[in-house]
């Protein structure tokens, strides 16, 4: 039985991936970066895809591409306001309230089922908005199931620990089981490594060495930055797994002189034989995560960024430029994540179907 969805803040489709594999047919989406927008349309040309402010986006528009039905509503919001990494700052981010378009879309639009993900910091930070959400939809009549889950126990070769909330119209949709776990057992895999995810793939293209061949856009974005001089001796003095306390002071920033206390995840090597750190749109950058290479002097590229988000290998992003298309991939829900809490969804609303 094939059910319909509506992906909303679709970004560059990394949930739609994630439906597809579960059998949804994505009828609709939502988004409105352009970058984000092209990559979509790249990948899932028969998708009506609307491009715009999801303020304006009407329950009815979205039942109209449809066909008046609509089986699961799924959706993740923008999560920058809620993250632990903007803990330190004080200011609202508009994008907060972006999270109530997903209990309007559902009032109008009435799907059978919804799925909502975000950052565990939405029950802190946003916890206002976020019970307000789960008020709405009770009143309308939605089962809600909640819990914050770890990517790499279902799969996925990264920490992410994502908040997850299901429901359903008059049915409950209880959350997946963790299919992985560290050391295996319990009937569970072994959680995947970057070893499992990359270590195979041959060496890339700098980014000076595709513009300069005029080869950027059909390198398969299995590109990474030029290293500074700087960079290049703290990378080399990194060691795998560990924090930037490593590398000897004298090679710091000066901002991670003396008595620093910051982040410790930055300037930083992944290590072969665990799940890569959170992959964020700074994932070829040094300076902003463990995102160095497990044994080369360089950083991951962009596609070893997509496939530790396990973006399919031929998963074309159609971006031209490098910051933009690493917000692409590091604003994705994993696919394979998508994949399995889609599948919960499905196997839900086959059993409440009359």
């Amino acid at each position: 039985m094939t059910f319909v969805a509506v992906d909303l803040f679709a970004g560059g489709g990394g949930l739609t991936v994630g439906l597809k594999d579960a059998d949804f047919s994505v009828a609709a989406a939502v988004e409105i970066e352009p970058h984000a927008c092209a990559t979509y349309r790249a990948n899932h040309p028969k998708v009506h895809l609307l491009e715009k402010d999801i303020k304006k986006v009407s329950g009815r528009e979205l039942l109209d591409m449809t066909g008046g039905n609509v089986d699961l509503l799924a959706g993740c919001p923008p999560c920058q306001g809620f993250t632990s990494l903007t803990a330190k700052y004080d200011r609202v981010d508009p994008r907060n309230q972006l999270i109530c378009e997903m209990s309007r879309l559902a009032h109008e639009v009435r799907p059978r089922s919804l799925m909502m993900e975000n950052v565990p910091g939405l029950t802190r930070k946003g916890r206002v908005l976020y019970d307000e959400l789960k008020r709405t939809l009770r009143n309308d009549g939605y089962e809600l199931t909640e819990g914050v889950l770890e990517v790499a126990n279902y799969g996925v070769p990264q920490f992410r620990r994502r908040l997850v909330l299901l429901g359903g119209l008059g049915f409950a949709i209880p959350l997946p089981s963790p299919t992985h776990a560290k050391d295996g057992g319990s009937g569970r895999s072994p959680w995947r490594t970057v070893r499992d995810a990359i270590g195979d793939m041959p060496q890339p293209t700098t980014l000076s060495e595709a513009k300069r061949e005029g080869r950027l856009n059909d390198s398969d974005w299995h590109v990474v930055r030029d290293i500074s001089p700087a960079n290049m001796k703290r990378l080399q003095a990194a060691k795998a797994g560990k924090s930037w306390r490593t590398i000897p002071e004298e090679l710091r920033p000066a901002c991670h002189h003396g008595e620093y206390r910051g982040f410790s995840n930055v300037y930083g090597r992944m290590r072969w034989d665990k799940p890569a750190p959170t992959i964020t749109g700074g994932c070829t950058t040094f300076s902003k995560g463990r995102f160095g290479h497990p044994a080369k002097d360089r950083t991951i590229s962009v596609r070893e960024a997509a496939t530790l988000q396990t973006f399919p290998d031929n998963y074309r992003f159609d971006v031209p430029y490098m910051e933009h298309v690493c917000n692409v991939i590091g604003n994705a829900l994993p696919c394979d994540f998508a994949a399995v809490v889609s599948e919960r969804c499905s196997k839900a609303l086959a059993g409440a179907t009359p």
